[in-house]
């Protein structure tokens, strides 16, 4: 039996939160933001191939990182590397990625799936995919998303909202944009709602109609490009027509406005790496509540600290409590973790000064 399943990587983003380790010319996706030894594009690459041949994953990037992916994922099909000329969020890369793959097998189903994240427990996380395929394979209008179980009234997602239900499977009510506190405590306690982590799963053909309904113009315009997807003239359409498309989400221009969405609460931990902060809570850490990436740390009265550095690098600490200290190339950052929201303003005021390339 043919395997009709499909995987995309979203490989396309900055990261500039995770600055200055995450730089524009080489961002976190590409980096070992962990200290394990892999780049966080390589683990999503090599969990998702544990039920998908890696000949039918695709990573979409921005294309000033396509030698970037052809160097960390040498053992991929390189025709499935597709280039975006121009950012324009989550939609029409997506759209684009659903149109190749069903010109590829019009059978085909397919995840989503950022390529940052971190995820646990891969033999839980395959048994939720499994489940989620299945799911789209009998309901092929269906639009899958995996939902996190919220851990705390967090600000920094959106929600979403699902009818209460016994099914493992439940059809989505809604997508909450990201909330105040208060408004998030109110989330939990209704026990209704889940984190959305942009992870998607649907039949490519049943994507592709919504699409059509939903975003008639993206659909035209992406329409046109079908006689040359999967060929050596792909990359010259994608150059003259791709920044035409509309700079939307998939939350936005599909998922809000379609009728058919489920969501599958997820039973494996997961981690969005979206802060240092969130990479901090995600390590282990040392009996001074200390997390330390590549450093050899001396400290004195210092606690609860995200310390990253170069390999080897000896960091003596004294009297530091709750601080992101970074020290990347010519770079060296240490602001309190209550400061870490304001990153992006930082990175963009050192880059006003020193120029662009240092950001």
């Amino acid at each position: 039996m043919s395997n009709n399943k499909y995987a995309v990587i979203m490989a396309g983003g900055v990261g500039s939160r995770f600055w200055p380790v995450s730089k524009q010319a080489f961002p976190k996706q590409f980096h070992d933001m962990l200290g394990m030894g892999k780049s966080l594009l390589q683990m999503t690459f090599e969990r998702l191939e544990q039920q998908i041949p890696p000949q039918q994953i695709l990573v979409l990037t921005n294309q000033n990182y396509v030698g970037l992916v052809k160097e960390q994922l040498p053992y991929m099909d390189f025709s499935n590397i597709v280039a975006e000329p121009a950012m324009r969020n989550t939609a029409p890369c997506i759209l684009l990625a659903a149109l190749k793959i069903q010109k590829m097998n019009p059978q085909a189903s397919m995840i989503v799936a950022p390529s940052d994240h971190y995820i646990a427990e891969q033999d839980i996380f395959n048994e939720d995919l499994a489940a989620a395929f299945d799911f789209c394979a009998t309901h092929p209008q269906a639009l899958m998303t995996l939902g996190i179980q919220p851990t705390s009234p967090n600000t920094g997602y959106g929600y979403i909202e699902y009818q209460k239900e016994e099914s493992q499977i439940k059809k989505v009510s809604q997508f909450r944009e990201k909330p105040d506190v208060k408004k998030a405590q109110e989330f939990i306690a209704a026990g209704n709602f889940l984190w959305n982590a942009g992870i998607f799963i649907w039949n490519v053909a049943g994507v592709v109609s919504a699409f059509a309904k939903a975003q008639p113009q993206l659909t035209s315009l992406f329409n046109k490009s079908v006689a040359v997807l999967n060929t050596s003239k792909e990359n010259l359409w994608l150059e003259e027509n791709y920044p035409n498309a509309e700079d939307i989400s998939v939350d936005y221009a599909l998922m809000e406005k379609s009728e058919a969405v489920y969501v599958l609460p997820a039973r494996f931990s997961w981690n969005d790496l979206g802060t240092w902060g969130s990479l901090y809570d995600r390590l282990d850490k040392n009996k001074d509540a200390n997390a330390v990436i590549n450093a050899s740390l001396t400290s004195i009265d210092s606690h609860g600290n995200m310390v990253r550095t170069a390999v080897g690098k000896k960091v003596i600490l004294q009297g530091m409590e709750d601080y992101i200290i970074i020290d990347q190339d010519d770079v060296l950052m240490i602001i309190p973790k209550t400061a870490e929201q304001e990153i992006k303003e930082i990175r963009n005021a050192v880059m006003h000064k020193y120029g662009k390339e240092i950001g």
